[in-house]
């Protein structure tokens, strides 16, 4: 077993660092096409890169990229940055150079018009379009958790979307005495990166243990299993045992309350949690632009084409990143900046006439438990029975029993891995 885990180890590393994920014949690069306007809302991980790969495949396409901020502020690594390991300059990556292939348009997509096929700006501009690529990542569910709104992240920090957030949570955790309790209140599924909630718990525990020892760190959850609980659970054992307790929702960790005057967070049961740092990250959905425009069904999320990442409700609009309803495909920026690729292949064939081709993606997904030990998981989707599948025998996680210079490598993977996407996108 482990054998087999180095190889897929030492393949995937291999394929980080030449910048792949989503395998797909190479869209050959339309040149002579009359213009056409393909209009991406959004910037992050899906967007920007489908914004880049559309122009680079059909480099006399119009790309128009709308995004209100002026840089981007990536969720991977931001819970080292609660850990002390990064800083915030570290995790935040100018459009300067994406901006010199596309037309960067500062300003919000208010809404979408798929029927005169428009987006109209909150400057009240519009772009009209002959594609849309719609990449509006996550919104919370607000009241979802009684008491928390949009108010309450001033006390409780969800630091869900990287950026200000980040930074007051972190300085929660300075501020907070040597012996406090940090509260992690942990969403059930679906939401934005799956091992994400604990990965943070980890960090902030690496940060507890080295200069505030007599902390605990309580995570209340609304789940009882979560991504590499087995790898976590374990970590956690030997690395923080007296800091990090896991709470799982058959015995009490859903919390349904909060009371931000008196930093308290409560179960279903009405037993209350008193914090003195408290992380609350809500249930989650598709971004607003893309709730508004119809593209997302009574789940909240927006279902999908497998081919071509076309909505399944919409035509004409394409959608990628957290948004989508993808299983088994998980909500990770791994998995975005793939779909971007496709989604920008499938637009770029459909201008052209042709039949979007097929794809397989792969997500690998790197945590880190301190500075150098980490972990990860994989998978590989295809289509079949014309929905998104796993390919049988493919991905896994890292194995339970590998050495400490396993998990090294590991955490260096995952480090590669980041240097490797950003720089796809905005190098």
């Amino acid at each position: 077993m482990r054998d087999v885990m180095r190889a897929r180890m030492r393949v995937t590393r291999r394929a980080v660092l030449l910048g792949a994920g989503a395998t797909l014949a190479s869209p050959a690069i339309v040149r002579g096409a009359a213009a056409a306007r393909v209009v991406v809302i959004g910037a992050g991980f899906g967007g920007a890169t489908a914004a880049k790969y559309v122009k680079t495949w059909a480099p006399a396409t119009h790309v128009t990229l709308v995004e209100p901020a002026a840089e981007f502020v990536t969720c991977p690594y931001s819970n080292q940055v609660l850990g002390g390991l990064r800083t915030m300059a570290s995790i935040t990556h100018a459009y300067t150079k994406l901006a010199r292939r596309v037309a960067l348009v500062r300003d919000r997509a208010a809404a979408i018009d798929p029927d005169k096929r428009m987006v109209r700006l909150g400057g009240g501009r519009t772009l009209p379009y002959d594609r849309l690529i719609v990449s509006p990542g996550i919104d919370f569910r607000w009241g979802a958790i009684e008491g928390y709104d949009e108010t309450a992240i001033q006390a409780m920090p969800h630091a869900w979307k990287a950026g200000p957030q980040t930074v007051l949570l972190r300085r929660q955790l300075e501020a907070m005495r040597d012996g406090g309790t940090v509260v992690i209140v942990a969403p059930d599924n679906p939401y934005r990166c799956p091992p994400g909630p604990y990965e943070r718990a980890s960090m902030i525990a690496w940060y507890l243990k080295s200069r505030k020892p007599r902390s605990k760190l309580v995570i209340l959850d609304a789940k009882d299993a979560f991504s590499k609980q087995g790898l976590f659970l374990d970590a956690w054992k030997r690395f923080y045992p007296d800091i990090i307790e896991w709470v799982p929702v058959s015995k009490g960790g859903k919390i349904t309350k909060v009371d931000v005057k008196a930093m308290t967070v409560e179960d279903e049961f009405g037993t209350q949690h008193k914090a003195d740092v408290a992380n609350v990250i809500p249930p989650q959905f598709a971004g607003k632009v893309a709730r508004d425009a119809g593209l997302a069904d009574p789940s909240g999320w927006c279902p999908v084409e497998p081919h071509s990442f076309e909505s399944s409700l919409r035509k004409g609009i394409h959608v990628v990143g957290d948004a989508t309803s993808a299983a088994p495909m998980p909500k990770s920026g791994f998995v975005a900046n793939n779909q971007g690729k496709v989604a920008a292949a499938a637009v770029v064939a459909l201008l052209a006439g042709k039949t979007p081709a097929d794809a397989t993606w792969n997500n690998v997904c790197y945590s880190h438990v301190t500075p150098d030990y980490g972990f990860s998981v994989a998978n590989v989707i295809h289509v079949a029975a014309g929905k998104f599948a796993e390919v049988p025998g493919s991905g896994g996680i890292s194995p339970r029993d590998a050495d400490d210079k396993f998990r090294k490598q590991e955490a260096q993977y995952g480090d590669g891995w980041y240097a490797s996407v950003t720089a796809d996108i905005f190098g």
